[in-house]
């Protein structure tokens, strides 16, 4: 059974969520602000982390920064009332995985901690299959019906980031950061290079595509007969 972390303040808040994941087949544990949750994630395993924004003694932010700093890639699902796109923005820099404003609709929260939770378990594994398609996360290889590709870096965590989440849209920032890093270099158009390499490469294979998103990003979508 998968443990969740629940860190909020509000003690009618907190309350609800844990009665919500328990419901859908989850054990939770809670935290009243992220000094707290920071004490938890030292003796329990926690499988994925609902993050309050505002709480005392230590922010959703600065949590968030230094589970990351300290290597920790446990899933994090913001959940707050700050809805401009800059708190969203700060997020994703701090590294959560995902964000949700208040009041959140309890149907999308539990598919999106599935989602989330999938995609922790296939990069535990290294290993993801898609269809008759097979990518290797050690040696960066794409291989169907006995034929193997190799592909360079950037365009193989592209490709495998997209694919963990199908029908998930991210923003061309969230690629950035999750693949190149906040500290390089390189500008946003990176991303529709290497989106372009990838489409070239895999023009032809039904298995799945790369959709554009105009205005914000990329998503993957997999053809469902080859599921």
């Amino acid at each position: 059974m998968f443990q969740i972390l629940v860190a909020e303040d509000n003690q009618n808040s907190a309350k609800l969520m844990k009665i919500i994941l328990n419901q859908a087949g989850y054990k939770v544990v809670t935290a009243s602000n992220g000094i707290e949750a920071l004490e938890i994630m030292d003796t329990k395993h926690i499988d994925l982390i609902v993050l309050d924004v505002m709480m005392p003694k230590m922010d959703g932010f600065e949590f968030t920064r230094q589970l990351r700093s300290s290597g920790n890639n446990t899933p994090i699902i913001m959940v707050t009332a700050k809805y401009q796109n800059e708190d969203k923005c700060e997020g994703f820099i701090a590294g959560t995985d995902d964000y949700m404003v208040k009041p959140v609709n309890e149907t999308e929260l539990l598919l999106r901690i599935k989602a989330l939770l999938r995609r922790s378990q296939i990069i535990s594994e290294h290993k993801l299959q898609i269809g008759g398609v097979t990518l290797d996360y050690d040696s960066l290889s794409v291989s169907k019906n006995g034929q193997l590709q190799v592909l360079p870096q950037k365009e193989f965590y592209l490709l495998y980031t997209l694919l963990s989440s199908p029908e998930k849209v991210f923003t061309r920032l969230q690629l950035m950061d999750s693949i190149w890093g906040m500290n390089s270099e390189s500008i946003d158009t990176t991303v529709n290079v290497h989106v372009n390499r990838l489409r070239k490469r895999f023009d032809g294979w039904k298995e799945f595509q790369i959709v554009a998103i105009r205005g914000v990003g990329y998503m993957a979508v997999i053809n469902n007969e080859n599921k």
